[in-house]
């Protein structure tokens, strides 16, 4: 099996337009993969279009799109015609991202996420292969939808997943779970539940990292990207479960609107976990580890502060 190793795009502090000559180099740095995400910068698929025309080396892979913000049919079109750009190089990771950028941002009402990755994801198997879909699911419905571009090959159909319900149904339905804001220990709670639903799985992990950056400022960079993430209540849902202690102070100071008391409380050895930094060796190092405990494709997320080159360059195994 092909070692893989793969980053995040775009590239943070870079405009998209620029990205070309870095993106292009990423094979001849022993990078196999692109993976890219949509929160509120550039949407998913964009950036890994432009990766396949600038590196058509290069694996392409959304992690994540979430379902609730595209219609079933606009989904299965978006990722039919990255496929067929990129036949065989292209997976699509779906989740239920969050309330915040379902319910907040997009006024859509974040309900029953489990059912509607369940759904999307039954609905994708058929539509992506070609099949006329008329059906009435719990979340949703479609009546008579064929798609136009049928992709050959279908995509491999991955899940965002943090607890054992989205996990089994990543490993039993999916071809394979997709990780975010976890240690290299957590990935051993974590993967044998998406291995329930058959082997051979494929288990993405998004893991933040700043190589050659003093510790001061990872961490300080660190504590904030924390924050914000490990507050959103799916991701406290997933810590809590995980068991980490450590973030009750950081919850319960953000519960009381205490924002600056929050950031204190998230101690060092919880940073030290979760966010990669220090050496470039000692990072590939530590992603490694995250890789012997489960994970067959690293995604590395660039959260080093200016241009990234040097990082990306840093990270590579070649």
């Amino acid at each position: 099996m092909q070692r893989r190793w793969g980053i995040t795009v775009p590239f943070q502090e870079l405009p998209l337009a620029g990205q070309r000559e870095l993106i292009a180099e990423l094979p001849d740095l022993g990078y196999t993969d692109v993976w890219s995400s949509e929160a509120n910068g550039t949407d998913a698929f964009t950036p890994l279009a432009l990766a396949a025309a600038w590196a058509p080396r290069l694996r392409l892979g959304t992690a994540i799109v979430p379902v609730y913000t595209r219609g079933p049919a606009t989904l299965a079109m978006s990722a039919a015609s990255l496929a067929a750009a990129a036949p065989g190089r292209f997976a699509l990771g779906i989740g239920t991202s969050s309330n915040v950028i379902v319910e907040r941002w997009n006024g859509i009402p974040f309900e029953e996420p489990y059912k509607r990755v369940r759904d999307t994801l039954r609905f994708l198997r058929k539509a992506l292969s070609g099949e006329k879909v008329t059906e009435t699911y719990e979340t949703f419905q479609v009546r008579g939808f064929t798609a136009g571009v049928v992709p050959d090959p279908a995509p491999p159909l991955l899940v965002a997943a943090l607890r054992p319900g989205m996990l089994r149904l990543a490993g039993r339905e999916g071809d394979g779970a997709i990780l975010n804001w976890l240690s290299p220990e957590d990935v051993r709670t974590v993967v044998p539940h998406v291995h329930q639903g058959g082997a051979g799985k494929e288990v993405v992990a998004r893991i933040f990292t700043m190589p050659d950056v003093d510790a001061d400022t990872a961490r300080g960079i660190a504590r904030r990207q924390i924050a914000a993430y490990l507050n959103v209540p799916v991701y406290r849902a997933f810590h809590e479960w995980l068991g980490r202690e450590e973030l009750g102070p950081m919850w319960r100071a953000w519960d009381a609107g205490d924002r600056k008391a929050a950031l204190a409380a998230i101690p060092d050895s919880v940073v030290d976990e979760l966010v990669v930094h220090g050496p470039a060796e000692h990072c590939r190092e530590r992603i490694q580890q995250y890789v012997d405990n489960g994970v067959t494709t690293p995604a590395i997320a660039l959260v080093t502060p200016g241009d990234p080159a040097d990082a990306v360059r840093a990270l590579g195994l070649k």
